[in-house]
């Protein structure tokens, strides 16, 4: 009974550390953006601000 168990625990492994990898890589993919997209926004508003323009609409649901 303890080698069924072996197979059953070294047939899974690799199938959760692939699931693992992907996890970490698309978890990072959408913090990358979501900092992006932030400092873009940031940068976006210097700009607006630098100009004298009026803040971008999404600018004024932040603030």
């Amino acid at each position: 009974m303890d080698s069924y168990w072996a197979a059953v625990v070294w047939s899974l492994l690799p199938t959760v550390v692939v699931l693992g990898l992907f996890i970490f890589v698309l978890r990072s993919i959408l913090r990358m953006d979501r900092t992006e997209r932030r400092v873009y926004s940031k940068i976006e508003a210097e700009e607006r601000a630098k100009r004298g323009l009026a803040q971008a609409d999404g600018d004024q649901r932040a603030a």
